[in-house]
């Protein structure tokens, strides 16, 4: 390869990053692995949508294919989304963040005005005869917004300024108000307050300070269940779940059940029970119930081990970022999908209290799919820039000269 041609490569690659150390930064095959782990997760999705779709649908008087077409869409939908993001050069994300912020604060608003209530919660709002949930705009706004204000406090060198502090507390407490107080979804709100915590350890910021806002987010969490007596009865049935089934308990006693059910190989894929009426939300928020039911022990094991497979690549990705700020969007979307996955299996085995949130890529349900596939776009696209020699240390981006072994020191995810 000529000397100009590579030079106008590395040019290319350091205005398509977009940020701190990019005169080194080399691009290459991205990491298809990536697209492998989320195909799997959504096929096991969508068959196991289908193989419930008569059961939760003869109740409601619909189509039997009513969910699992659905389904479909939203795969193809997300499809988009993951193209469309991928291709998207990280400037434009950088130049998208004023006009997301302003969309999420917009939605969350008109969720509480214009949305209909389900069980006491402002979640929905319908758009052309679909279901557009407003809190999964802001998780990926939040991503976006946070990377690009945490890398600006970086290079002004004022990430330990008292200032920095106030504006994540801000946002903490917007945080809460919005999606925990006006929309009544505790669970997303804590998938977000995981998010701010943890891109902010790996941006550099205090250790000791980040634990102190911890416990304060804990207290006011525990403030929000204290005055809500349907939260603190969510709080009672964790603790005893079997205090009354019939009741506050129900769901929680069956998807012990369902999940007990299935044994070690499970019933099989049409020989569901618990879909019929028996477990509430059985294809969104209690979808890994229903796995365990139809494909045992063995089952979900494999499943969470595509979902730890997954997230493994995506701390790869993040690892070997080529600056700041697309280690940062890397590292805020492990935290919301790994946080989103342990609240929610957490909550079917009884050791979470029940959240209401879904399972990202199986659980059925359109908003959650598309965006959760777009922020796979972002890591996609971002695994193919690397500092140049970073690629060569890794064995997991595979094809790599055998060389000298080059030691890496990072400090929290590659921070030199």
């Amino acid at each position: 390869m000529s000397p100009r041609r590579t030079g106008s490569r590395r040019r290319f690659a350091a205005a398509n990053a977009s940020g701190s150390q990019s005169e080194n930064i080399r691009k290459h095959r991205p990491d298809y692995s990536l697209v492998l782990y989320m195909t799997l997760l959504l096929a096991l999705g969508a068959v196991t949508v289908y193989a419930i779709s008569p059961g939760i649908t003869a109740a409601q008087g619909l189509n039997e294919n009513f969910y699992s077409s659905k389904q479909l869409i939203s795969i193809g939908l997300g499809i988009v989304a993951f193209i469309v993001a991928s291709t998207m050069n990280l400037k434009t994300w950088r130049k998208l963040e004023t006009p997301l912020l302003v969309a999420a604060i917009v939605v969350a608003l008109a969720v509480r005005l214009f949305g209909d209530p389900v069980n006491g919660a402002y979640r929905w709002l319908e758009v052309g005869g679909m279901s557009f949930q407003a809190a999964e705009l802001i998780k990926i706004t939040l991503v976006v917004w946070l990377a690009g204000y945490l890398t600006r406090r970086k290079m002004e060198q004022k990430l330990n300024h008292p200032d920095t502090f106030k504006m994540l507390g801000i946002i903490s407490g917007i945080t809460l108000f919005v999606v925990a107080g006006l929309q009544s979804d505790l669970g997303s709100a804590a998938v977000m307050l995981g998010i701010i915590g943890f891109m902010s350890l790996i941006a550099g910021l205090s250790f000791k300070k980040i634990a102190v806002a911890g416990l304060v987010a804990i207290v006011l969490v525990g403030l929000f269940i204290a005055v809500s007596p349907y939260r603190r009865d969510r709080v009672s049935t964790f603790l005893n779940p079997t205090a009354d089934c019939k009741d506050e308990g129900y769901q929680a006693c069956q998807a012990l059940i369902t999940v007990g059910s299935g044994g070690m190989f499970g019933k099989g894929l049409g020989r569901s029970v618990q879909a019929y009426g028996y477990l509430p939300e059985a294809a969104n928020d209690s979808i890994f119930a229903i796995v365990a039911e139809k494909y045992g022990f063995l089952g979900t094991s494999i499943m969470i081990g595509i979902f730890v497979a997954l997230f493994r690549k995506i701390k790869i990705v993040a690892e070997n970022a080529p600056n700041d700020y697309a280690r940062l969007l890397v590292g805020g979307i492990l935290a919301w999908l790994s946080i989103q996955m342990i609240i929610n299996v957490g909550a079917m085995i009884g050791l979470l209290p029940l959240k209401g949130i879904t399972l990202p890529f199986v659980s059925y349900g359109g908003t959650s799919i598309i965006f959760v596939m777009a922020a796979m776009g972002i890591v996609f696209h971002i695994s193919k820039y690397t500092i140049a020699g970073q690629r060569e240390s890794s064995r997991e981006y595979g094809r790599q000269e055998k060389a000298k072994s080059t030691r890496i020191v990072r400090r929290r995810w590659g921070e030199a």
